[in-house]
């Protein structure tokens, strides 16, 4: 039975569908990406920075950063394995704030972000300065 079961498994070779299932979940996650930054884009320049700096690694996390009014040395805290899942949550609630959001769409920008992200770039939300400056 173990032989049987062995033959099987080395006989087996993925085909057709599983490649154009592969492909379709490459382009629908693609997709998801290019709506998140295009989203952010739009955030950064909606508080007066450079939408350019969205696509920059690590750089725009410090804009991030600088438009929730968060200190730098918080960027050292995203770095930090599981501290950073706090400090991250921290960060959206500020970002919700400082586009005048409450908790609850923070909670929407931590646990969907390719539906609130997008809804908060594109949507009629204003920015009103950074929120953690004023708390």
């Amino acid at each position: 039975m173990d032989r049987f079961i062995l033959a099987q498994a080395e006989a087996y070779e993925p085909g057709a569908a599983e490649a154009v299932g592969g492909f379709v979940a490459g382009l629908l996650y693609l997709g998801f990406i290019v709506v998140l930054i295009v989203a952010l884009w739009k955030i950064f320049t909606k508080a007066g920075k450079p939408g350019w700096a969205s696509i920059v690694p690590f750089y725009n996390i410090i804009v991030l950063l600088e438009i929730v009014g968060r200190p730098l040395w918080w960027f050292v805290m995203l770095l930090i394995p599981l501290v950073n899942i706090v400090f991250a949550f921290l960060l959206a609630i500020d970002l919700a704030k400082s586009f005048g959001k409450g908790i609850g769409f923070a909670m929407g920008l931590i646990f969907l972000s390719p539906i609130f992200y997008p809804i908060l770039g594109f949507g009629g939300a204003r920015y009103q300065g950074p929120a953690a400056a004023t708390a």
